[in-house]
């Protein structure tokens, strides 16, 4: 695409002028400029990509996107934010390719990544090829390619969505996070179906409060759009037992649909009933009702398929066929993932890095458990400090014996974390063991028949931070090699 051409989608007051070369590629790594690039210079937290605009153009940059003057040999054209205009050449780049597949959004603090994986089973089920964005990779197809955050920046998202029409897939699913949103990553998805799971307490070293939380979660219903096409319906997909949905409900000009337990929804569940191999509940719409058995344990996961089902029935799965599907499912990886190496105590690795999904994690072990229940816990370093004695409270009042550990404390001083943790449970009884790894040991080492040893906090996650290094660990396997050394 001709440089001039693709700058005609930015609609400028005065319009750009100079050179017109063929744009190849864009970029915003100048290790990845090739000849024929447009390099976009981004300012990033601890980086500024206009120091790197020399090193793009003696790689082959042809032009250069920045935001305030530079001199160079090649086309520079100069824009009050990159970002933005990153993510509106970004698409016009690869043709406008969210309009070409149906694209399901999926926000909230907690149940994300098991939701996708559910309605990314139900659609893959039916013969579709489907695609994949979230937390633990990225899926196009068959293929998998690792990912660094929960929703990619714009130009990588739109090479993705490039790369899945190209393959052929009609339906992509992506979890998307509040910093995508605010930040302004997913500019140009042309989302079909926006899911809310839920609103409780994280990132608030990014957001401040709650409700600027809030208000950037509202953007994905909002970015639906304000206008009702009969060949693309839009719908917002909203948890009628969480007090946010009413602010999403009124953010949209979208079809808005429901699911709860609790309180009154379009999509229902009642009758739950849970033991310690799966959880039974009926599926009630309307007048009907369905007989729902999943292998999936716990209050949380009914949520989840409730969202799942959900965004199924308005893209156009009939019920039992979704039903059939969320079935089958016995897990997602690091998600309430079972350990077993031949021992007589349950083990189980779970994400849970909030309040929130610590506590639904806990209270769901209370359900099966027959004697001590142990959770092996920490907090991020660099990330929301005001959750640390909220989860150590969370720990100590829904677990026999909690361990405090280290999590990924990235710069900050482990011990430090661990006495925020502390702050929150004076007087109560716990153990600290800043190494996860001795951590976890000792909890498997303790543990008796009967007993259950939660890990909780990194799930599926294959590495711990400390410091700058990046520490091969992963929960499911250093707690194999405990069980097996016993």
């Amino acid at each position: 695409m001709k440089l001039q051409q693709l700058l005609t989608f930015l609609h400028p007051l005065i319009p750009f002028k100079g050179e017109n070369p063929e744009i190849t590629s864009i970029e915003n790594d100048n290790r990845k400029v090739q000849n024929g690039s447009l390099f976009i210079c981004i300012k990033g937290y601890t980086v500024d990509g206009h120091e790197f605009a020399a090193s793009a153009v003696q790689n082959g940059a042809v032009a250069i996107l920045a935001e305030r003057p530079l001199k160079f040999d090649v086309q520079v054209i100069v824009v009050k934010d990159t970002a933005r205009a990153m993510a509106v050449l970004a698409d016009a780049f690869y043709g406008h390719p969210t309009q070409q597949l149906r694209l399901i959004g999926i926000t909230g603090t907690n149940g994300k990544t098991t939701t996708s994986h559910l309605i990314e089973k139900i659609f893959a089920d039916r013969g579709q090829k489907t695609g994949l964005i979230g937390t633990m990779y990225t899926k196009i197809a068959d293929k998998r390619i690792e990912t660094k955050n929960t929703t990619p920046e714009s130009l990588t998202l739109q090479k993705t969505f490039h790369q899945m029409v190209k393959e052929g897939v009609e339906t992509s699913v992506m979890e998307v996070s509040s910093h995508a949103l605010d930040l302004g990553r997913v500019h140009g998805c042309d989302y079909d179906v926006a899911v809310f799971t839920n609103l409780t307490q994280d990132h608030l070293d990014y957001h401040k409060t709650m409700e600027e939380y809030k208000r950037a979660k509202s953007l994905l219903f909002a970015q639906l759009g304000n206008s009702f096409h009969s060949e693309r319906p839009k719908f917002a997909i909203l948890n009628a037992d969480d007090a946010a949905s009413e602010i999403f409900k009124r953010s949209t000009a979208a079809h808005v649909y429901t699911y709860g337990i609790d309180q009154k929804a379009d999509i229902q569940a009642a009758n739950i009933q849970m033991t310690s191999s799966g959880t039974r509940f009926d599926l009630v719409i309307g007048q009907e009702k369905y007989p729902v058995q999943l292998q999936l344990l716990g209050k949380f996961s009914v949520y989840n398929v409730l969202a799942a089902i959900s965004a199924s029935l308005v893209s156009g799965i009939s019920i039992q066929e979704a039903i059939i599907s969320i079935e089958q499912v016995n897990g997602v990886a690091g998600r309430f993932e079972i350990v077993n190496a031949g021992q007589d105590f349950t083990v189980i690795v779970d994400y849970a890095h909030t309040p929130d999904s610590l506590e639904n994690v806990l209270k769901t072990i209370q359900h099966f458990a027959k004697k001590r229940v142990f959770v092996v816990v920490g907090c991020g370093g660099d990330r929301d400090r005001t959750k640390r004695p909220l989860m150590a409270q969370i720990a100590c009042c829904n677990a026999t014996n909690p361990i405090f550990t280290s999590d990924n404390p990235r710069s900050e001083d482990p011990m430090a974390i661990l006495k925020e943790m502390e702050a929150g449970v004076q007087g109560k009884e716990y153990l600290v063991i800043e190494d996860r790894r001795e951590a976890i040991k000792q909890a498997i080492n303790q543990a008796k028949t009967g007993d259950v040893v939660l890990i909780a906090g990194k799930g599926h996650e294959t590495y711990q931070q400390i410091g700058n290094v990046i520490h091969d660990f992963d929960d499911r396997l250093v707690a194999r090699e405990a069980i097996e050394e016993r």
